[in-house]
């Protein structure tokens, strides 16, 4: 009945708006918590009185948290669908921000971070699952200003966090974190649960799937299960695995830029530690100003294009960044190198759902998350082994690799998409 219900609000033309935009006040919610969380670590590290290898193991409760809840979100998105367990997702997300400064070891900050990364994990699958079946139905390109929403509220909570931090405490901040998260989830999830996830109303002939893919909505019966409408063959999983490759190349160059750009700068190029900061900042800025500029730069070059050129861009901008000769030429690189990855984890994980449903949303999302995880640490090990520019210089070898993977796969992984299932 739900799929019956979208595909009439669809033929109608009944304005998805709504939808989108409480789909984007998630995607912002998810980075201003993450954000806020992140610039009270300082505090809650001291409270807790762990050492330096103490909290990084505790830290290590978020990440594995989210990449186990992942494959399991998929699966439930597939079950009760991605709005119900996106509500789901934010209000365990919001509760859960507030626990950390009720923790006064490291072992009890590990455990409430294990259920923390649990609900960052499960909204990033669900909500990105709900916004592949938005991007069908509108047959627009729209993902990356989903994820420029993620950065906005990212920097918002960063910058936040850093001005509440001289007068509130870790646990009244956090938890006006909690107090903010539940009532956006609140107004954005009665959208959502209003609201069946939409797909697209019809199709034409060139539009229709993958021979070798699983059937589309139209030779699917009211009763079929969404089990027997996503029987993926190998070869679609193989796509899946390759976007998956994509993305873990884009947030590898996102976490190595976040925890060792600073450091490039004051190390190599003698910056002072806030010149050293915008390094990051410029960065993120030129992330932020390309994905909302993604749809836009979708529709005008298509998704292998904007993989191809993505990627060669980030290469070259890592590199000028590694090597300039001065601070504000690495500061250039910086910012070209946020241009050229900012679309790269969108298009990815956005065609990986429109070939495989919400498992293909949950395999993207954890390979991605787990380039984000490998990334600060091999960038450690290299710059042991070699030198700190040696080593940010993978950045640019794995943007150049996701690019030549756009290319070579362009048939397989970025023809039409499958029907998103409700």
């Amino acid at each position: 009945m739900n799929k019956v219900r979208s595909r009439v609000v669809v033929r109608r033309g009944k304005p998805l708006t709504p939808l989108r935009v409480a789909l984007t006040a998630f995607f912002a919610l998810d980075g201003f918590i993450f954000a806020g969380w992140v610039a009270r670590i300082p505090d809650i590290k001291q409270q807790t009185h762990a050492s330096a290898g103490e909290l990084g193991l505790a830290l290590l409760g978020v990440s594995a948290g989210a990449v186990v809840t992942m494959a399991f979100t998929g699966r439930l998105c597939r079950r009760w669908g991605s709005h119900p367990v996106t509500v789901l997702c934010g209000v365990l997300l919001s509760l859960s921000v507030a626990l950390p400064p009720l923790t006064h070891s490291a072992v009890t900050l590990g455990a409430v971070l294990l259920v923390f990364g649990a609900a960052y994990g499960g909204i990033n699958v669900a909500f990105n699952s709900a916004a592949v079946d938005l991007v069908a139905a509108l047959r627009r390109p729209i993902m990356p200003t989903f994820h420029a929403a993620f950065s906005l509220g990212g920097m918002v909570g960063a910058g936040l966090g850093g001005v509440v931090a001289g007068f509130l405490s870790p646990t009244r901040h956090l938890l006006c974190l909690t107090v903010t998260g539940l009532l956006v989830t609140a107004v954005a999830g009665r959208t959502l649960l209003r609201h069946a996830c939409p797909v697209p109303a019809d199709r034409s002939p060139a539009e229709e799937p993958h021979p070798k893919a699983a059937p589309g909505p139209e030779s699917e019966s009211e009763g079929e299960s969404d089990a027997a409408a996503r029987r993926l063959d190998g070869r679609t999983r193989g796509a899946v695995v390759v976007l998956g490759f994509v993305a873990l190349c884009t947030a590898y160059g996102e976490g190595a830029m976040a925890d060792w750009g600073a450091l490039h700068f004051q190390l190599d190029l003698g910056a002072s530690a806030g010149v050293a900061a915008a390094g990051y900042a410029c960065f993120a800025l030129a992330m932020t100003v390309g994905r909302l500029t993604g749809t836009t730069l979708l529709e005008r070059l298509g998704r292998t294009r904007t993989i191809v050129a993505g990627g060669c861009t980030a290469a070259a901008g890592m590199l000028l960044g590694c090597f300039a000769p001065s601070v504000w030429t690495a500061l250039l690189g910086f910012a070209v190198t946020g241009l050229g990855l900012a679309n790269l984890f969108p298009v990815a994980v956005e065609r990986a759902g429109a070939l495989a449903g919400p498992s293909g949303v949950a395999t993207a999302s954890t390979f991605g998350y787990g380039g984000m995880l490998l990334g600060p640490p091999a960038i450690g090990f290299m710059a042991d082994w070699l030198s700190l520019r040696a080593a940010l210089t993978s950045v640019a070898l794995l943007a150049a690799v996701a690019a030549v993977i756009g290319f070579a796969t362009r048939r397989s992984t970025y023809g039409q998409p499958r029907a998103s299932a409700t």
